[in-house]
Formats: structure tokens, sequence, C-alpha cells
């Protein structure tokens, strides 16, 4: 496990390889590396990842051409009435009100029929959804390396986050920074399972690690890798869902989230294998996930007067 800056880096070539080894890397290397990174930071940079970078940087310049067009025409782009996804799919911008200052472009798995598409520029509904299969494809694979990191039996989360319909995407712009406001995502902790950020060269994502904020610099062709609540929850506290910002700069920034989620009626509590059959006491209390979700939108569409009345994955701590 290299490091660049105080981020971990971990190189995921053996993964793609038939014998599981790529240069001086072996697959059990790259696992530990993950095991390691997700105990300390709860984050790393992965590397020779099976994304394509120009189909990254592609996906970057089209949001960037979209987000910089009228907002007349951005908003021919916004959700439509009575859809049943999870989330309002197309075009949103945060509310004045909010702390978050960005617009964004939600997608779901484009099988699903949800997503709204703006007609320019021309280019952006492909390069996005083939982002999204490739960001899919990676999250099964982190999340079976995951499953040796926490010496699950193999498959088992597969089987149980098998259901792909609640993961979805975003492509963001942060507004820039005014000398009385740069917050553009206030700190805070993903609720899902497996995030990947894709930023482009502005910068300002950074990860609280020992109370110490650590800049998450723009690497050409990298993905930031985090894990969410449900990983901390299952693991009992042995993962790590590490809280983390954006910082807002003098000028726009454009990224893309992928949320590698789970279905909203799965039960999530501490496994058997990081309580009870090591002797240890369940850190949370069982949960729906749903209902955690919709406390999640809450603190956005509500925020609470006072930041300690946001509710964290703590909510559910015994």
């Amino acid at each position: 496990m290299a490091a660049s800056g105080a981020l971990p880096v971990v190189d995921l070539a053996p993964f793609f390889t038939d014998d599981g080894h790529d240069g001086g890397v072996s697959r059990a290397s790259a696992t530990e590396a993950v095991r390691q990174a997700c105990r300390t930071h709860g984050f790393f940079r992965a590397v020779n990842h099976g994304v394509p970078a120009h189909l990254m940087a592609r996906a970057l310049e089209l949001s960037a051409a979209f987000f910089a067009l009228p907002d007349e025409d951005k908003a021919r782009a916004r959700a439509a009435e009575g859809s049943e996804a999870p989330l309002p799919a197309g075009y949103a911008r945060q509310p004045a009100h909010s702390a978050d200052k960005n617009e964004y472009v939600l997608v779901f798995d484009p099988k699903l029929g949800f997503n709204v598409y703006p007609d320019e520029p021309a280019g952006f509904r492909e390069a996005v959804e083939e982002c999204y299969a490739k960001f899919t494809e990676l999250g099964l694979l982190i999340q079976e390396v995951v499953n040796e990191c926490m010496g699950l039996p193999p498959g088992f989360l597969r089987d149980y986050n098998s259901d792909r319909s609640f993961d979805f995407m975003a492509a963001l712009r942060y507004f820039p920074a005014t000398e009385e406001e740069v917050n553009g995502i206030s700190a805070h902790e993903d609720g899902n399972c497996i995030t990947f950020v894709i930023q482009d060269g502005v910068g300002g994502l950074e990860v609280l690690n020992d109370g110490d904020w650590v800049p998450v610099e723009p690497v050409d062709g990298s993905i930031i890798v985090n894990l969410g609540d449900v990983i901390q929850v299952l693991s009992n506290n042995k993962l790590k869902s590490a809280t983390h910002r954006v910082v807002r700069r003098p000028v726009h920034r454009h990224s893309f989230a992928f949320f590698f989620n789970i279905h909203g009626d799965k039960w999530i509590e501490p496994l058997p294998e990081f309580t009870a059959k090591i002797g240890e006491t369940p850190r949370y209390r069982g949960f729906v996930y749903n209902e955690y979700m919709q406390l999640r939108m809450k603190n956005k569409t509500h925020p609470p007067a006072r930041p300690e009345d946001v509710v964290h994955i703590t909510h559910y701590a015994i």
C-alpha cells in the first residue's frame, strides 16, 4: 500500500489478470492493502481499476458542458412527475436554504427507465451510461474484495446485496467559493455500501482522519473509493465509514459520485462474525435501511437548527 499524500493508494491490477499477479503485486497483497485502508482511513485511491481513463475524462468534460448551459435549458432535464425512482432522477439544484452549494444530475441503472437526460451536449447520455456500467462492474469487484477483507464466507456480500436497483450516480457541479462561504458539501459519512468518486483538477474533497482534514488531491485516471455506513455497521466498526466534505474553490468543481447501494427493505445489523462469534457486543441496533435513508434525507430537506441534531449512523448506536 503506497501513499499519495496521506491517502492510501491501492493497485487493483492483479484482479484483472488470470494468475492474480501483476508485476510485483498479488491479489493477496492488494486485498491486504484494501483491508488496511478500510480500517485506518475508510478511503483509498484505486489505480489500474478497469475503468478507462478516457471515458472518465469524457464524462467530466460533457457534464461540465451541460452545467454551463442556461438554467432554463438544464431545467428541461428535471425529474418527471410521479416517478417511482427511489430518488428523483434528472437535474436538480440544492435549495437556497441548504448549506450545500451544488447542482447535479442523478441517474439510476438505465434498464430501470427512471432517467431523464438533457438533449445537450451530444454524447452526454452515452458517456454517463457507459460510466455507470463500468462503475457497477467495479462495485461488484470491490464488494468481493471487501467480503474477503471481512473474513466472510465466499460470496456472502454478493448474495446479501444482490439487488442493484438502488444504486445511483450523480454528476455534480460545485459553485465557486465566495468570501463568506466555502462549503460545497457539509461534513458527512455516506450511508450506502461503497462509493466511487472521480473529479476534475480543481480539488476540494477532504477526508477526516485522526482529527485532521486530509486533502484528496486530483490524480488523472484514478478513482477514489470509500466505504459507507452499511459496511461499518455490518463489521461492527471494524471497517470505517469516514467523515468527508467538499470545500469550494474560486472556480467551479466537477465530479461524479457512484453509490453502490443496498435495497431499501434490507435489514442492517452487525454480523455474528463480528459479535457473537468473537464474544463482542453489537455496537448498533438493527434497522431497515430505508428507514435510515429517510432520516438522512430529512437532514437535507429540513436541516436541523443545531449541528448535533443531524442524524448520523450513531443514531442506531447502542
